[in-house]
């Protein structure tokens, strides 16, 4: 089966960008980088594609022009171990310009929508007890950044 690279269409940020995701993400690396030659249709000599991999996940970076931007129609899903890396993705893809949204979603200093999510959501959601379930859900719609104890608590009715 061919590999499937998500491909993130930039204006002209891509090698910045790339260069701040390899920053935060562990076992990282900018694996390529292409630039437009004299046939355009950027200016001969800048940055054309950036590959590179985050945690062993390839992307490639383009830098299209202002066309096309993100939206939260796609986003990047961090499945976190802990409350301690919920926090830390938090603070670093939000560092510089990034905005809150809710429910664990934030958009980057680039547009990029991310959700930052920690292992057990899942279970809390969608838990067997229909109760149990409905409180999780509620309190997590009300959050920003999800607090994976909060979310505990309110499913347990505390």
């Amino acid at each position: 089966m061919p590999k499937i690279t998500p491909n993130l269409w930039f204006d002209t940020q891509g090698e910045e960008a790339a260069e701040f995701y390899v920053s935060i993400f562990p076992n990282s690396k900018i694996t390529n980088v292409l630039y437009y030659g004299e046939a355009g249709p950027g200016p001969a000599g800048s940055v054309l594609t950036v590959d590179f991999e985050l945690d062993g996940q390839p992307y490639t970076a383009i830098n299209g022009g202002p066309e096309f931007t993100f939206d939260e129609a796609v986003s990047l899903l961090i499945n976190c171990a802990d409350q301690e890396e919920v926090d830390y993705y938090w603070s670093a893809l939000l560092a510089d310009g990034g905005q809150e949204s809710q429910c664990g979603w934030l958009k980057d200093k680039y547009g990029m929508s991310w959700q930052v999510v920690p292992t057990g959501l899942d279970e809390l959601i969608g838990d067997s007890d229909p109760a149990r379930s409905q409180r999780a859900m509620k309190a997590m719609l009300g959050m920003v950044k999800i607090d994976l104890a909060a979310l505990r608590a309110a499913a347990d009715g505390r």
